[in-house]
């Protein structure tokens, strides 16, 4: 039996990143270049936070291949792209529940059994953490264990559990704690949707009030929706999360066959009444279908529409938009940056319950790319006092390949 492999901690990112994205977000998997360093250097679900850089990406990598842990292959889209697939589990022989612990052990250093259930819901599918530690047990049963339970340390509720591929990094004893931004779904996405749509519903005639001519005040954005107008050329494009309507109306007004769809009924009626004779329809993003009148769209907008998902829905909902792109088609992303969830109980005199997340702008463009969109463009603006903001605001425009 082959000794377990040792890894250095470029090479457990690398290979982390690879088994967690293989299995969230398939449809871009194996990753470029570009979008494995994206994913080595995320901000949320990742302990320490690193910033590698292309070379060390790119170095690691083929050292990975010559040790038989990774693969190295062509693209087929024609464009002779280099792209890496991780046979760590291959090597391993690694059962889902296995390759889901030791995925999040890569990723996150030491952790619980607890925060092991938490952490892996979107790798498999723990019924509680009685399975998960069952799991830890089996894995540090085998003849080469993979994984070593800790003894518990002052200040720790539960005994922690490391993997054996090689040195983990200390945590540093000062460092802020990190940004919960799937706190938002603690007691789960439903029940956030619900939530979202009582809050819309309760300010939407206020929040149309105020909203409805603020693109008198935005010259960049402006720009960026003419951009969109001039690029789609009379195609269908759709507004996703359109809200009171206004933006979807702008490019109607300049000659693009938009339509806006919105979780929200009450924003939809707002819409209608606002914008008479544009299309308004309630939808859910992450369930994103075609045109009607055509095969694909020609550009779809989140405008500030995934500004409530948590960290971990992000790459699903950025590829259910780009599902229904056309080839050569654009998606264009408009949200809050930074890292911080803020929470509002009371917005335009009503009560409200809604959690806005901010992303950083470098873990949104990742999963921009990680979807497999090219010709990345994205623009950071600061908040303009004169109307009150408080954030930074982000923008980011990619294309389909054809």
């Amino acid at each position: 039996m082959s000794e377990l492999p040792v890894l250095e901690p470029e090479e457990q990112r690398i290979l982390g990143s690879l088994l967690e994205k293989q299995t969230t977000v398939p449809a871009s998997y194996p990753l470029t270049a570009n979008a494995l360093r994206a994913a080595c250097n995320q901000t949320s679900n990742r302990d320490p936070v690193v910033d590698f850089d292309q070379q060390t990406v790119e170095q690691t990598a083929r050292a990975l291949k010559e040790r038989g842990l990774l693969r190295i292959v062509w693209s087929d889209t024609g464009r002779r792209t280099l792209k890496y697939h991780q046979i760590l589990d291959e090597r391993l022989g690694l059962d889902p529940d296995e390759r889901a612990l030791l995925t999040v052990l890569l990723l996150r250093g030491p952790q619980a059994p607890g925060e092991l259930r938490t952490r892996t819901e979107r790798l498999h599918a723990f019924a509680d953490r009685g399975e998960v530690e069952a799991c830890l047990r089996r894995m540090m049963g085998r003849p080469q264990p993979l994984v070593h339970e800790l003894e518990r340390q002052p200040g720790q509720q539960d005994r922690r559990w490391v993997h054996l591929l090689g040195p983990t990094p200390q945590q540093a004893v000062a460092a802020p704690p990190a940004v919960d931004r799937d706190a938002v779904i603690a007691d789960g996405a439903d029940l956030r949707d619900v939530r979202v749509r009582s809050s819309y519903g309760a300010i939407a005639a206020a929040y149309a009030d105020q909203l409805t001519d603020e693109l008198e005040a935005l010259p960049f954005e402006t720009w960026l929706l003419d951009r969109v107008v001039a690029h789609a050329a009379g195609q269908p494009v759709v507004e996703v999360g359109s809200g009171p309507g206004h933006i979807t109306a702008y490019l109607a007004d300049r000659g693009a066959d938009a339509m806006g769809i919105d979780l929200s009924p009450a924003m939809v009626v707002e819409a209608r009444r606002r914008f008479p004779g544009r299309s308004f329809e309630v939808g859910d993003l992450r369930l994103l279908t075609r045109p009607a009148t055509a095969s694909a769209w020609a550009a779809v907008l989140g405008w500030y529409s995934l500004i409530h998902l948590a960290a971990s829905e992000l790459p699903d909902a950025v590829a259910a938009l780009v599902r229904p792109l056309a080839p050569g088609g654009w998606l264009v992303v408009g949200m809050h940056a930074g890292a911080e969830v803020r929470h509002l109980d009371e917005w335009f005199g009503h009560e409200v319950d809604l959690d806005f997340v901010l992303h950083e702008p470098g873990f949104v463009v990742g999963n921009v790319e990680a979807a497999g969109l090219v010709d990345i463009e994205w623009y950071v603006r600061g908040p303009l006092s004169a109307r009150g903001e408080t954030t930074q605001r982000l923008y980011v425009v990619a294309r389909k390949p054809a």
